[in-house]
């Protein structure tokens, strides 16, 4: 028997596949959280490259994300805060509005070599510091290390903190941070944000600026410096990049999924990061005495002191910070007293175990 089935029922059945793919199409695009990324280089970042990875892990999460690169660190933090990115990739300065525990990573002086930085971005991912991770309507999902930031400079003489006076330097000003650095070190500061702190130093508009080797070839840093510059060989931070997530639009658990996967990235990030540095020519590098590097620290300590009473910084964090970077260094001057770390009973708790909890010192 041959069976034809009638031509306005094949049209209905026609449309009723259409209609039906077309919502098929509409939930799989509702299910997806837009997750944005800041990278300076745009689309064809190396962050952009990463988060491409992070998607797929993601879908072992029953997490569908759909990837917004941005170049322009403003425009992201703008779109994250108005509800447009469901999750957003920033740096650590800017993670901060949103969690100060993490974002107190980012603070000047307080982590000297990134064996220490690899403990507590252990730390980090530890589900026992899961609560830590929480701040309001908000969810640090993760934290990658991006480089320590170096201060280059348009001449060699300025290779100290008292030769830093009456220069000119670029600083964020929406980082609190940085205008108070600025002014404690008589600083003539210059206000400038992340896309456009490069071109003002290669014009010679500014004569110090501080960033991680991994923009240094990429925005041709080499230019500012010219015949005269260098890099100075002291971290001053540890930038990070951080994954803040409006906790609402993922499911339970999603978090700590994020963070361990992240920590399984951070060997990798390193690396990248070493090879960045390896890549800089060795003329460039200034040496620091170790006396002015104290210094430092130590004027560094004073200032969190102080951001920390205003809600700037997270105490805990900071003591945190500490206790890592004496159990690398316990001859350091500060490592004889710890009193200036004033923290909770909870954090007292949460820091005594940290020793068991980040396992032995990676190599330096």
């Amino acid at each position: 028997m041959n069976m034809k089935t009638p031509s306005g029922a094949g049209k209905r059945w026609g449309r009723s596949l259409g209609l039906l793919a077309g919502l098929v199409t509409m939930v799989t695009a509702a299910q997806a959280q837009t997750l944005c990324v800041y990278d300076p280089m745009g689309a064809q970042g190396n962050y952009v490259s990463l988060y491409k990875d992070y998607q797929l892990a993601a879908k072992r999460w029953s997490v569908n994300l759909d990837l917004q690169p941005y170049s322009d660190d403003n425009q992201l933090n703008e779109a994250f805060k108005s509800g447009k990115c469901d999750m957003a990739s920033m740096v650590g300065m800017r993670a901060r509005a949103f969690n100060a525990f993490t974002g107190s990573i980012d603070s000047p002086g307080t982590i000297d070599n990134y064996a220490e930085l690899r403990d507590v971005m252990a730390l980090v991912a530890l589900p026992k510091l899961a609560s830590y991770m929480v701040s309001g309507e908000y969810e640090v999902a993760g934290v990658l290390p991006i480089g320590a930031g170096y201060a280059i400079v348009n001449d060699r003489k300025i290779n100290g903190l008292s030769a830093a006076a009456g220069k000119r330097a670029a600083y964020m000003s929406w980082d609190k941070t940085q205008t108070q650095i600025t002014a404690d070190f008589h600083v003539t500061a210059v206000p400038t944000n992340l896309s456009t702190f490069a071109g003002k130093f290669n014009q010679g508009d500014v004569d110090i600026v501080v960033a991680p080797m991994s923009v240094f070839k990429p925005l041709e840093l080499a230019k500012g410096i010219g015949d005269k510059g260098g890099i100075i060989h002291r971290p001053l931070f540890q930038f990070t990049m951080q994954l803040i997530a409006h906790r609402d639009k993922f499911p339970a658990g999603f978090g700590q999924e994020s963070r361990s996967y992240m920590n399984t990235q951070v060997d990798h990030a390193l690396g990248i990061i070493r090879n960045d540095e390896a890549q800089v020519d060795s003329r460039y590098w200034i040496y620091a005495l170790r006396s002015d590097q104290i210094q430092w620290n130590t004027a560094m300590r004073d200032l969190l002191a102080d951001l920390v009473k205003q809600g700037v910084y997270d105490n805990r964090m900071l003591a945190i910070l500490h206790r890592v970077r004496c159990k690398s260094g316990p001859s350091e001057p500060e490592c004889v007293s710890e009193e200036r770390y004033t923290v909770t009973t909870s954090s007292d708790e949460m820091l005594a175990g940290i020793d068991n909890l980040a396992g032995p010192l990676s190599a330096k």
